[in-house]
């Protein structure tokens, strides 16, 4: 019983995936077209960004300061103390900010991205779009894609600022790393690169919990049960794809280059 229960969920979350890529599909070409819906566009910029700002930096603040504590340590009995700064600033440009800050966004705007939508498309919302004419695509997912496509690089960069400056005043106050040490250092490691990779990553991780998010609401079905497990697996289906897909961008990113920590040192 168990296993048959098994295998339709796992055919029913793998036609739910294929919808979402053909779902990817057709907003592109959309895209393309120039249909975009402006106040829809500015209010879900609005939720990605501004509302999740607080909870973005305090994650990415206390990341900061617990990377800095475990690499402090080690690397001043190393007698490299002078080269946390940079260690924390490529692990945070090139991994920690962009991923931490999507798996936030994944969390608070992808499940409302499935909830909202799936609860429209069970109560037959979707069905009076269409009836007044009107894309469900256009007016619903799209602007969310936009939105998560924009805000995330930009919520990328200011919690890679926060967790900088908050490693940085607790190395000084617990290591006595000053702060000219700790941002020469960090200037040294990074490259211009390791400050656009992050843009890029958070560009398509935005994309990603977007149009699972908006996917997965619009196959809702059942009422109140599916919707709930709409947003869950929603929110799983993000964090997976995330993680996927941070594999690949980091390895067509960074495979090639290994002399940062050479030149910084």
């Amino acid at each position: 019983m168990s296993e048959t229960a098994n295998r339709s969920s796992l055919a029913l979350w793998s036609r739910r995936l294929l919808a979402a890529v053909l779902l990817g599909g057709q907003v592109f070409i959309h895209l393309l077209r120039g249909r975009i819906h402006r106040r829809n566009t500015l209010e879900q910029m609005s939720v990605v960004g501004p509302e999740s700002l607080l909870i973005a930096l305090v994650t990415a603040g206390f990341v900061g300061m617990v990377f800095t504590i475990q690499v402090s340590r080690e690397f001043i009995n190393l007698g490299a103390g002078t080269a946390v700064g940079g260690v924390l600033a490529i692990a945070l440009a090139r991994e920690l900010a962009p991923v931490l800050t999507a798996v936030i966004i994944a969390g608070r705007v992808g499940s409302a991205f499935a909830a909202e939508i799936g609860t429209m498309q069970v109560t037959e919302q979707i069905d009076a779009l269409y009836m007044l004419k009107t894309d469900p695509i256009d007016y619903l997912v799209i602007p969310r894609v936009i939105a998560c496509c924009l805000m995330l690089p930009i919520l990328t960069i200011l919690s890679f600022i926060t967790g900088m400056t908050c490693g940085m005043i607790l190395a000084d106050a617990l290591y006595g790393i000053s702060q000219r040490v700790f941002l020469d250092s960090a200037r040294d490691f990074l490259s211009v690169w390791d400050l656009i990779s992050p843009l890029i990553k958070g560009a398509v991780f935005g994309v990603l919990i977007a149009i699972i998010g908006t996917s997965w609401g619009l196959t809702t079905t059942g009422g109140a049960k599916g919707v709930g497990q709409s947003t869950t697996t929603a929110v799983v289906t993000a964090l997976l794809f995330i993680f996927i897909v941070n594999f690949f961008l980091s390895w067509l990113m960074f495979q090639g280059q290994g002399s940062a920590t050479i030149t910084g040192s």
